[in-house]
């Protein structure tokens, strides 16, 4: 019998209520604490949608347990940014303390610069963290009985720790009496770590065997000690193929987002796999030469992109019988490899160049060599220079992946000069770089077992997705930041930047284990199971018209809209009467057996002008709005002089109006304190307002002839099964000005070109 799962419950009422249903209720209070430049993506906004609908509208909700929410979603969709966003929001609900664990050292590392270091470029959180009037600062703590009770606190712990930590108390650490005595808020990450207990007994392994009633079970019995304490789950591998994990999970999974639709949606590279007949010295040198040919792409369109290749090595004994210390093929192929470097000859680049197909992207690459007058004595040595030894990076142990952790998770930083890292499987999770555009298997081994991929080639596909994290970049004020801008749609001809989109996974030449790889890809989701083609053709008849032969289609051009016509607040703003309640703290007792409801209260109405407020008391309530500083009304009114202007001027607040409502008699004479409270729901409202209406990018209004024959064509394109047809997957963000000339006033030629036009949009 199939399972509702909570997710697919919510996604039913966004398919009752329109797509935008959870974005819009993306909390306010969490897009003005978070970091200004980093774009939150629609996809993000519907996660704190959930997340508020869930806290207060969902009417399913168990009461009196602890809430526990699952976030399945794809590596690379900003889970972490999800968890910051979800503790301003908490701190809103009452909530100080958060324990954040996880499996591994090195994600608590990264997960520190997130969250505590402002100067960090991962860094989440806005400049100013600000709830009310109210500062905020992130703490790290190691117990909460001396919390910093208005700060947002924070435990990092792995879970291995935690356990130990509860299990073991000393001196100042944690016990499981703080999760008692308060509410807390837990944070797992790559939370699929703790199911060992969930998994039938027949299924487990010796190690899982060995954590029962340990790590899982410390984090239930925490979760559970409060009936306010909040856990909250984040992955991107959960098996809900396994009964046991499935029951479990049904009513936590708030929000699914997994890898093919992070793909399709076009937030990651695109994967390609670069076969080679080839020593791993040689797929190296390979590797090598394309992170080149891509550090120039970017510098022509003086983008500053570095970047950085993976070699990906295997243990030097089979896994079940090495020893954790033992060398590894990584460290030995890294002398190979600087040796190489250090003595790199042209002959050695001729080499790579003979071998490379003409229509390959190696050959391109040195085409563009020769085109820009690149000899190969000068790619040598720049080669020497930038692959140098010092510009590599080693993870391979436990000891390399803690000295060198904050440099790895630092490579796209603009002083950061790494280009290569060695590793084995130090970075199979919790590594967040998005300049990786290589990845070497220096290994031709297979594990797959009756056609099913091993777990090294699940692992590896897992990989590559953790490494097709998109680089953000655009070359023009319009394109997207962090989506694909080049995917090649038909015949079009492909731009030069899409290398720069792509990521490269080299493997010696074995069908056998790239097919392998193939549905191991297919299962993580980085690739569709199945998809077709679909051929948009005009009609032949259509095509023999005067209207299509001699026709033109009028379009205008985008431009950044600097505003510099916008001298006040729009109409609607103004002129909008604002209704809000006053919050009087008005209380009423009776008795419960007298038959009384005390729903017989006074109430009473006044309206206002913000102009009739004290200014002092204005000026404060837009202090309190990040939204409402100057620097952020000069986007929105660029003649705007000065606070002062804002709050006097009729042009902007003064002559607002808003009717107050309340018990009793306290509306009719305002204290300082009441007035604050009006003008900072006012605002609230107001910047709703200023947010849905400001306009980017306007249309100019010269417009440009085009021939229909030279605009519109045959195109072809690659759709999932299952998927609704979009017309906006053909032609995106365009509009039209229709013009057959010169047939304009002729009926028949309009119609035969509606008639071509609607068979596009069928």
């Amino acid at each position: 019998m199939p399972v509702n799962l909570l997710h697919e419950n919510l996604s039913t009422l966004k398919n009752i209520y329109g797509s935008s249903f959870f974005r819009e209720k993306a909390p306010e209070i969490i897009k003005e604490n978070l970091r200004q430049d980093f774009d939150m993506r629609p996809y993000q906004q519907e996660a704190f949608g959930r997340f508020q609908f869930y806290w207060d509208e969902f009417p399913n909700r168990p009461k009196g347990v602890p809430v526990q929410l699952l976030y399945h979603m794809a590596t690379g969709s900003g889970k972490t940014l999800i968890m910051a966003g979800l503790m301003i929001y908490l701190y809103t609900k009452g909530y100080r303390n958060f324990l954040f664990f996880v499996d591994s050292t090195n994600i608590i590392e990264k997960t520190r610069e997130n969250f505590l270091n402002p100067v960090s470029s991962k860094y989440l959180f806005a400049d100013r963290i600000q709830v009310e009037d109210r500062r905020i600062r992130v703490n790290e703590v190691d117990n909460f009985s001396a919390a910093n009770p208005d700060d947002i606190n924070i435990i990092f712990t792995t879970i291995q720790g935690l356990h130990s930590r509860l299990n073991t108390p000393r001196e100042n650490s944690i016990t499981f009496e703080d999760f008692q005595n308060g509410k807390v808020v837990l944070i797992s990450d790559e939370a699929h770590h703790i199911n060992a207990e969930t998994k039938s007994r027949s299924q487990r392994n010796q190690t899982e065997l060995e954590n029962l009633d340990t790590w899982e079970g410390t984090v239930n019995r925490i979760a559970e000690a409060n009936p306010e304490n909040v856990m909250l789950e984040f992955t991107a591998t959960i098996d809900l193929g396994h009964p046991d994990i499935l029951n479990k999970y049904k009513d936590r999974i708030i929000f699914d987002y997994p890898l093919k639709e992070f793909r399709i949606d076009g937030y990651s590279k695109e994967v390609k796999v670069l076969q080679a007949d080839m020593d791993p010295i040689d797929r190296a040198l390979q590797s090598v030469i394309l992170s080149q040919y891509r550090l120039k792409k970017f510098s022509e369109y003086r983008l500053a992109v570095k970047p950085v290749i993976m070699f990906k090595a295997n243990y030097v004994n089979p896994p079940a019988k090495r020893d954790k210390n033992k060398k590894v093929v990584s460290s030995e192929f890294r002398e190979e490899f600087q040796q190489k470097i250090k003595n790199l000859a042209v002959s050695d680049l001729d080499v790579i160049r003979s071998r490379a197909n003409n229509d390959s992207v190696v050959a391109e690459a040195f085409r563009y060599f020769e085109r820009h007058d690149i000899t190969l004595e000068n790619l040598a040595l720049e080669l020497k220079e930038d692959f140098s030894d010092e510009k590599c990076i080693s993870v391979d142990s436990i000891n390399d992946k803690e000295i060198n952790q904050i440099l790895v998770n630092s490579l796209e930083d603009v002083g950061n000069p790494i280009r290569v890292v060695f590793a084995v499987d130090a970075l199979n999770e919790g590594w967040d770089v998005l300049n990786l555009f290589d990845i070497v298997r220096l290994y031709d081994t297979r594990d797959a077992k009756k056609g099913k991929p091993g777990k090294t080639t699940m692992a590896e596909a897992q990989l590559i997705g953790r490494g097709a994290r998109y680089c953000p970049f655009r070359i023009e004020d319009d394109q997207p930041l962090y989506q694909r801008k080049f995917d090649v749609v038909g015949n079009e001809e492909e731009h030069e930047l899409k290398i720069c989109e792509e990521l490269y996974y080299h493997s010696a030449h074995n069908p056998r284990y790239i097919d392998e790889l193939h549905t191991a890809m297919e299962e993580i989701g980085i690739k569709p199971k199945r998809s077709y083609q679909i051929s948009l053709n005009l009609k032949d008849t259509f095509l023999e018209t005067d209207t299509y032969k001699e026709g033109k289609i009028f379009t205008n051009e985008r431009i950044k809209y600097n505003r510099e016509d916008i001298t006040k607040l729009d109409d609607s703003a103004r002129n909008h009467l604002y209704k809000l309640r006053l919050r009087t703290g008005y209380m009423v007792t009776t008795t419960i057996y007298s038959g009384e409801t005390g729903l017989d209260l006074k109430t009473s109405r006044k309206d206002y002008k913000l102009s009739e407020f004290h200014p002092n008391v204005i000026r404060k309530a837009l202090h309190r709005l990040p939204f409402f500083h100057f620097s952020s009304l000069k986007k929105y009114f660029p003649h705007l002089k000065s606070h002062t202007e804002f709050i006097t001027s009729g042009d902007y607040l003064a002559q607002i109006s808003v009717e107050v409502t309340g018990h009793g008699d306290r509306i009719l004479n305002l204290s300082h304190a009441d007035q604050l409270d009006i003008t900072v729901q006012v605002l609230e409202q107001l910047s709703a307002k200023m947010k849905n209406e400001f306009v980017e990018y306007k249309g100019t209004k010269k417009f440009k002839p085009y021939s229909i024959k030279d605009t519109i064509s045959n195109k072809t394109i690659n759709k999932r099964l299952k998927d609704e047809f979009e017309l906006d997957h053909i032609w995106k963000g365009e509009d039209y000005i229709i013009w057959g000339l010169p047939f304009f006033n002729e009926q028949k030629r309009r119609v035969e070109f509606e008639e071509a036009f609607q068979f596009i949009l069928q």
